[in-house]
């Protein structure tokens, strides 16, 4: 069986100790997190959590089941399919020599980012969207020189019907 990625979404207790009761179960199963982001919703006591991980299908509903079994865990669900939004956002900081200013102010309008902070000899550029139009980007600026990347990983929300 093919390992595919998978996007789970669970509301979970804001409390300590969650995360890393969630964390530890993909680790002690031997399951890899290839991101994960965590932050409190509109309601207080409650956090989401969006974790992605590769693995096959009979393995995908293991942990789906495991997931559940925690106290901590309000709602679980998988976004992996079209049904849910998907966005990661990216601060990358490349290298702005004279002979690039241009080349990179043009790919930040074409890709609608943002320059949120800009030095004599780098920008930051800020950037939302889906895992495609983030390779594209990663893949123009390369070559320009990345200095420095930090992503936060898909974050997701279940779509609601019309």
């Amino acid at each position: 069986m093919t390992e595919e990625k998978h996007i789970f979404s669970m509301l979970v207790d804001n409390q300590p100790g969650v995360l890393s009761r969630v964390v530890g179960l993909f680790s002690g199963r031997g399951f890899n997190i290839e991101s994960l982001c965590v932050a409190e919703t509109m309601e207080p006591l409650v956090s989401r959590i969006t974790i992605v991980t590769k693995a096959n299908r009979p393995v995908i509903e293991q942990i789906e089941k495991q997931l559940n079994k925690l106290i901590n865990v309000i709602k679980i669900r998988d976004l992996t399919g079209p049904k849910s939004v998907k966005r990661e956002m990216a601060l990358i900081c490349v290298q702005a020599r004279a002979d690039h200013k241009a080349e990179i102010l043009r790919i930040v309008d074409i890709f609608r980012c943002k320059i949120v902070d800009a030095g004599m000899k780098h920008y930051i550029i800020e950037v939302t969207g889906d895992e495609g139009k983030m390779k594209a980007i990663l893949n123009l600026l390369k070559p320009i020189g990345i200095k420095k990347i930090a992503r936060t990983g898909i974050m997701s929300l279940f779509r609601e019907p019309n």
